[in-house]
């Protein structure tokens, strides 16, 4: 008797599924960046004029290197509150001792710049080994530690400036670096690429770059191991410092002033925003600084919408606080989820 074995049927693929399984595969920010370009060039025709571009491949730059540094806080389990206030600090040094440079040394202008870049630096230096040592060896908790930090580093920016930009720094500085186009782009973004490439290669080439992953996914188990977890703790909040002084450098430089106010909660907070919505966990461990990079981008993009659009300034800072809770409420959720599985 001749049987016939029949076969199921695949079951036809739906237009949501497909559209589920385009997403898990490429991921959601870069169809989120993709769509949201696609409505401006719709809606404002200036989102791709030249100026307009240029205005977000700096803010881009600017976003994308902070929030590298917060990722590699973010990836050991911590969070900095201090880097906008950093920002600041840097700005006020660097211009204030540039100008005082430059008063004493009207014709060393390389030797200005060089010193000033360098104190500015110090700054970054300082905070982030206050922040390290703090967490490391006190074991404070890094909230209360980068709270502390922040109000510091505030408050010397004020006291240096009383809260009035601080101008003087040589030309050259201002006009061939802060605001120069170098090969037809802004000079920042080859600065934050080549950060962006270097912070990349740390994380996948080196002994640094695995003991932070060791670190921030069991800090114990890292310890037994032999991983001096103490040193490199200490390490990444001060790289994560210093990555925020570079920012406040390029800004300062941009603007041609040293300003208290600069870089504050805003710049904080959208570092938080870039690391997590690309997935950095706020639980440690999990992080890429190549999709920090693009939640830099898609973040930039949209609070240059915003402002093409006409959306009040705090209308902005309730959208920004959204995508935050937003964040890190998926990346509960999918730690919930891997649990489970």
């Amino acid at each position: 008797m001749n049987v016939r074995i029949l076969q199921a049927q695949p079951h036809p693929e739906t237009g949501l599924e497909r559209a589920s399984r385009v997403a898990a595969t490429v991921g959601l920010l870069p169809i989120l960046l993709v769509l949201m370009v696609l409505f401006m060039a719709v809606v404002e025709q200036k989102f791709f004029g030249m100026n307009n571009l240029f205005n977000v491949l700096r803010s881009t730059s600017f976003l994308a290197i902070i929030a590298a540094g917060q990722m590699l806080v973010l990836i050991v389990g911590g969070f900095d509150l201090s880097v906008g206030a950093v920002i600041a600090l840097t700005s006020t040094v660097m211009a204030k001792a540039m100008a005082l440079l430059s008063a004493a040394m009207p014709d060393q202008t390389a030797a200005v710049i060089i010193l000033g870049v360098l104190a500015g630096l110090g700054c970054g230096v300082f905070i982030g080994l206050i922040n390290g040592l703090c967490v490391a060896f006190l074991r404070i908790s890094p909230f209360m530690v980068t709270l502390g930090t922040l109000s510091i580093a505030t408050g010397i920016g004020l006291l240096l400036t009383n809260g009035i930009p601080v101008y003087g720094m040589p030309d050259v500085f201002v006009k061939e670096f802060g605001r120069a186009l170098w090969f037809g782009l802004p000079a920042t973004v080859y600065v934050a690429v080549a950060l962006i490439a270097i912070v990349w290669f740390i994380q996948q080439r080196t002994r640094l770059g695995r003991y932070i992953y060791a670190i921030g996914g069991n800090l114990q188990a890292a310890t037994v191991s032999g991983v001096p977890a103490t040193g490199y703790l200490v390490l990444t909040y001060v790289m994560c410092s210093v990555l925020a002084s570079i920012t406040g450098i390029l800004m300062t430089a941009r603007l041609g002033s040293g300003q208290a106010t600069m870089g504050g909660n805003v710049m904080m907070l959208q570092s938080i925003a870039a690391a997590v919505i690309a997935g950095v966990s706020l639980r440690g461990g999990i992080g890429r600084v190549e999709l920090v990079a693009l939640g830099a981008l898609f973040l930039s993009i949209l609070t240059n919408a915003m402002n093409l659009l006409r959306i009040d300034s705090k209308m902005q800072l309730v959208v920004l606080g959204i995508i935050v809770v937003a964040a890190v409420a998926l990346d509960e959720l999918g730690k919930r989820r891997r649990v489970r599985d």
